[in-house]
């Protein structure tokens, strides 16, 4: 873990022994975590370094020490001190704010897990959170199993099993769990969520080995079951889900980091002006010190050269303007708000609007190039609904229906076909029967209602599906199914269950039927059915061709077949199979052979499709963000099977694709595949072709090896889609790193469960989606959103927004300043370069502060590039803001020549149209035309109130300020100048020429623009309010393909046809088999193991 440094990692090698119910005897660390960027005794140090970290604050403290220098500054010795202190007391109280606001958010769902410490026993109910890591010790199910969601670590929706240890079943109750006395003795704290390994010394009996299928991890949800006792063996940050944490990151976006360097140009910059105002007062000293008897000088000899150098630094110091940091808080922070109010934005449904955690990374959403994006309850609201399924050829759900819960299959026409005796009812009735027998679930009565509880989402969707369809699967024993169906009960007896397997890709049972006839039922992929067929199985070339629309569709299919078995065939086997259970060494791989034997011969009843139901919108958003030139990396816990059908069903991949598949289980053979597809691309290597890669956690783990990672990461980024899956949390991290620390872009990564946090706060904008896996992504991220579809308008709509306005105000307040203060360089070429200054001090210090901040700040707030509308129709627009070109030190320069012009024009105009008036004229002129052409160079961006509105602030600010003295004792050498200036016919006429004058190279420039980009059309198209762009032509954004001819030199882990990805998410290799789980469960006796848990009123015992 070389590449970021986690929260709080602690020595794996160092074991633990932790005493049951003496909690005097366990020290270990506390269960509280904060994940907040700041604490009590980080907050100074941490803040200073990253406000000390922008250019700005860096020179403004330079400065401020040099102001302290005796004699040195002609401004004062306060007059940078107190702004920079104000700026910084600002900025602490707003991430003060922003952070305790984290704080709350993130401990107030659990504030009870405070209170936990290791050796504790714990209970848990149905629905809760585990609040740490803990050892099983009973629950409310059969054989003290317990089923968890573990989504919220590694993206699977399918429930795990875990299951108690036959020595502790028994213990339930209050008191003998108080009683209960020995040790457990464990490896220390680790980030390996799959492995555990751990000894119970019970007093009294011998010791028991403990493993991963006995502990409960922290962040996992109990499901399915009333409750369950454990013993805490992890707290806090020694839990593995915060050893899979990283330490929140301080972000800063690119738009800071190159204002950091303009503004260290903008220095070198006043160095040269410094260095240039000394070798000038160096030379008129010379030439005519001897000769300046009214200065008043006892000693004319000429000041040190370091002397002058600092005074005209101090004296020219505003060129980098203080008040740019303060307007940039002021404009973020309604940045943010806008998008807080954003209706767009708000779901209804549970009220949830999108959220601004931090207004610093505004700009940054509009720069976003790889977005990496988790899939479960992200693009997925992790619902799955049997939609359409064919039977004996003919389809069934094409119908179109409102996308609800209770209509997840609606199509009357198979109900018909049922009653009214079609040639397929036999079929069906099969199909039916197959769907409510073949299965694991368990069904629970209250009252007349039954639900069901399934380790596989996927098999209580086609559950429910039969139950919809009249075929209600009511009850369970060891060794029978109940299905009530046409206005009977008919029980299968159950014989055997051939367990599904990744490898097999199926799952049977063997049953006696009511009518006593043996039959095999069996659904799984396409691919392992359709080779296992009869030769006289029908509707083979009809079904498949349905297998290829509901694939086309994005939807998850399982073939439905079956087989009647002889008594004497069913014996042998029986045989075969008893001898295979007790074999020691491959007993998995003898199973799979054994069940190899009876599978065959299928009769093929028909198929099912499921849809993991996308979140509205989905495939709409991604195709957006396709043509904006952001590419997207699906990243997930989940199987490869899984997130290959999500990739098609919101479009990330497409049926004419082909795919790069990396399978290897060393760093040998990932390497050599790797530098295979590579030397196989060729020319087409670093560009992006129209592919598809799909790696899995095994291979990754290999792949990011540093030998490998960079040709990894080449291939990678010549593909237009990655799919990444079964990865675990710090994975996701490391992915989002690879790219982010390699390739010039700015990375968005976005999750939902608290597996994603790793990835969110790596990323340079790290977005939260509030959605059914808790509160942890969005309490950790930049900005929380309920809907994946919202992504579309924060970052097409807002992050182009807040880009354009934050770096024209960026550029704004250099351009302003740099016209003033060059300025006071020409006239130092007037007063000999003796360090005084134009303008009077009050009137400089309000420069920034008032005259010229409504139209920067109005600027920041209300600018736009073009409309919404526009942006979301034409999402090609958000490559302007993405590649960054309206930002970067060439266009600095340009403003800073053109501001060089500017103030040419400022200074000397007037000064040679009143070469024999009054100097304050001159001044005022320069002073008034400076603020005009400030404020006019961005005329058409923003409103008239802001222009004009300041122009009128400074006129009656400069007449009232010309009567203060005597009154109020301020700036003696002010009073009459309003008197004076406003009735002088020459000020006037400078007021209005002037500025003129100076815009028109800006007028001529824009006019001389010969080819029009793609902007600049859509903002004439907006002007014209009618046209329509077609973007199909020149200005259409053309993602790359690679040709047929250069993509059929891949090798064979390029895949080319369709998916057809089935739908399994049963658990794999549990302690218990699926066999044992079943024969478990006698749903039509008294649940007495489940009611007396209500006897117990604490959770917590010590």
């Amino acid at each position: 873990m070389g590449w970021r440094r986690p929260l709080q990692r602690t020595d794996v090698t160092k074991a633990r022994t932790i005493y049951l119910n003496e909690p005097h005897r366990n020290s270990f660390c506390k269960n509280s975590i904060s994940t907040a960027k700041y604490s009590l005794w980080s907050f100074l140090p941490r803040y200073l370094y990253l406000q000390f970290s922008k250019a700005a604050n860096a020179f403004f403290l330079f400065i401020t020490i040099l102001q302290q220098i005796p004699d040195v500054s002609p401004t004062g010795k306060y007059t940078t001190l107190l702004p920079l202190l104000i700026i910084l007391v600002i900025s602490g109280i707003k991430e003060i704010v922003e952070d305790y606001v984290s704080l709350l958010l993130l401990n107030a769902p659990n504030p009870t897990a405070l209170g936990v410490n290791v050796g504790d026993i714990v209970k848990a109910t149905d629905g809760q959170f585990l609040p740490a890591d803990v050892v099983l010790i009973s629950s409310s199910q059969p054989q003290a199993t317990c089923y968890v969601a573990t989504s919220n670590l590694d993206g699977e929706t399918n429930l795990k099993i875990r299951q108690a240890l036959l020595e502790t079943a028994e213990i339930q109750t209050e008191k003998q769990l108080s009683s209960l006395s020995g040790k457990i003795e464990c490896e220390g704290p680790n980030c390996h969520f799959n492995n555990f390994i751990g000894t119970l010394y019970l007093n009294g009996k011998s010791p028991v080995s403990i493993g991963p299928d006995q502990v409960l991890l922290r962040g996992t949800q109990l499901k399915n079951t009333d409750w369950i006792f454990g013993i805490v063996v992890y707290t806090g940050f020694e839990t593995k889900f915060m050893q899979n944490a990283v330490q929140s990151p301080l972000k800063r976006s690119r738009v800071e980091k190159v204002t950091n360097v303009q503004i260290l140009v903008l220095f070198l910059m006043l160095l040269v002006m410094a260095l240039v105002s000394c070798v000038g007062a160096a030379f008129w000293n010379g030439t005519y010190g001897e000769n300046t008897w009214y200065i008043g000088k006892k000693d004319h000899t000429s000041p040190s050269f370091w002397f002058d150098i600092l005074m005209f630094i101090i004296l020219y110091h505003n060129l980098i303007p203080i008040s740019l940091l303060v307007t940039l808080e002021i404009v973020k922070s309604i940045q943010a708000m806008f998008i807080n109010w954003d209706e767009d934005m708000h779901y209804e449904r549970n009220d949830v609007y999108a959220m601004a955690r931090t207004s610093s990374l505004n700009e940054e959403l509009g720069q976003v190039k790889y977005l990496f994006s988790d899939k479960t309850g992200t693009l997925t609201c992790n619902i799955m609904t049997f939609k359409k399924c064919t039977i004996a050829g003919i389809i069934y759900g094409d119908r179109p229906c409102p996308i609800t819960e209770s209509s997840e299959f609606s199509d009357p026409k198979l109900l018909e076909n049922f009653e009214e005796d079609h040639p397929t009812k036999e079929y069906i009735k099969e199909f039916l029967f197959l769907l409510s027998v073949c299965h694991t679930v368990v069904p629970e009565r209250d009252g007349n209602n039954i639900s069901y509880q399934a380790s596989s989402p996927d098999e209580a969707a086609l559950v429910k599906g039969a139950k919809k369809l009249g075929f209600v699967f009511t009850a369970r024993t060891p060794y029978s199914v109940t299905i009530e169906a046409m206005g009977e009960e008919f029980t299968f007896q159950i014989l055997n269950v051939l367990e599904f397997s990744s490898n097999r890709k199926r799952m049977s049972v063997i049953v006696r039927t009511p009518t006593g006839q043996l039959r095999l039922y069996c659904k799984g992929a396409d691919s392992v059915i359709y080779e296992r067929l009869s030769e006289d199985s029908l509707f083979v070339k009809e079904t498949l061709t349905h297998l290829e629309s509901f694939a086309r569709e994005g939807l998850r299919t399982l073939c439905i077949a079956y087989i009647d078995l002889t008594e004497l065939e069913y014996q042998q086997w029986l045989a075969m199979y008893e001898e295979v259970c007790t074999v020691v060494q491959d007993r998995a791989q003898s199973l799979e052979h054994c069940y190899d034997t009876i599978e065959k011969k299928f009769l093929l009843l028909g198929a099912t499709a499921i849809e993991d139901r996308l979140q509205a919108r989905v495939p709409e958003t991604i195709a957006n963000l396709l043509k904006a030139n952001i590419r997207i990396w699906l990243l997930t816990g989940d199987k490869e099977e899984t997130a290959v059908n999500i990739a098609y069903s919101c479009k990330l991949l497409s049926g004419h694709m082909p795919h790069i598949q990396l399978n290897a289980n060393s760093l040998e053979a990932t390497q050599q595949m790797i530098d295979q597809n590579c030397q196989d691309l060729g020319a087409l290597l670093g560009k992006e072709n129209d592919l598809a890669l799909i790696i899995d956690g095994k291979t990754l783990k290999h792949a990011l090896h540093f030998e490998v990672k960079k040709s990894f990461l080449n291939l990678a980024l010549s593909c237009r889609a990655v799919l990444c899956c079964r990865l675990s949390p710090l994975q996701k991290a490391e992915i989002v790193d690879l790219v982010k620390s390699h390739v010039r872009a700015i990375t968005l990564a976005i999750g939902d469960g608290a597996n994603d946090v790793g990835m969110i706060q790596t990323a340079h904008v790290g977005v939260g989606i509030s959605g059914n896996e808790g509160m942890q992504a969005t309490n950790n991220s930049d900005y929380a959103i309920a809907q994946f579809s919202h992504l579309e308008k924060l970052l097409l709509v807002h992050g182009a927004w807040s880009y354009f306005r934050v770096t024209k105000c960026v550029l704004y307040c250099f351009y302003k300043n740099v016209v003033l203060y060059i300025i006071e360089l020409w006239f130092a070429f007037v007063n000999g370069f003796s360090g005084q200054i134009l303008f009077e001090r009050w009137c400089i210090s309000l420069y920034n502060v008032i005259f010229t901040s409504l139209p920067t700040i109005t600027l920041g707030i209300f600018e736009q590039c073009c409309s919404q509308e526009s942006l979301l129709r034409y999402p090609q627009l958000y490559t302007i803001s993405q590649t960054g070109d309206i930002f970067n030190i060439k266009v600095l320069w340009i403003q800073c020549i053109n501001a060089f012009v500017h103030s040419f024009i400022l200074f000397w105009l007037p000064t040679k149209m009143l070469k024999h008036g009054n100097s304050f004229i001159v001044s005022n002129i320069c002073q008034r035309a400076c603020y005009s052409v400030s404020m006019m160079f961005f005329f058409l961006q923003f409103s008239h109130l802001a222009i004009w509105g300041s122009i009128l602030i400074w006129l009656v600010f400069f007449t009232v300020y010309s009567f203060f003295w005597p009154t109020i004792p301020i700036s003696p050498e002010m009073t009459g100048q309003a008197s004076m200036v406003l009735a002088c016919p020459y000020f006037w006429l400078g007021f209005f020429l002037v500025p003129i004058v100076c815009l028109i190279q800006n007028v001529i420039w824009k006019s001389n623009t010969c080819s029009r980009t793609l902007l600049e059309v859509v903002r004439e198209m907006e002007s014209s309010r009618g046209q329509e762009l077609d973007c199909s032509g020149e200005f259409e954004f053309l993602l790359p393909a690679c040709s047929l001819y250069a993509l059929c030199a891949l090798t064979a882990s390029l895949c080319f046809a369709l998916a057809g990805g089935y739908a399994f998410s049963q658990v794999e290799h549990a302690v218990i088999s699926q066999e044992e789980l079943v024969r478990s469960y006698d749903t039509t006796k008294s649940k007495t193991r489940r009611t007396f848990s209500t006897a117990f009123s604490e959770s917590i015992f010590e």
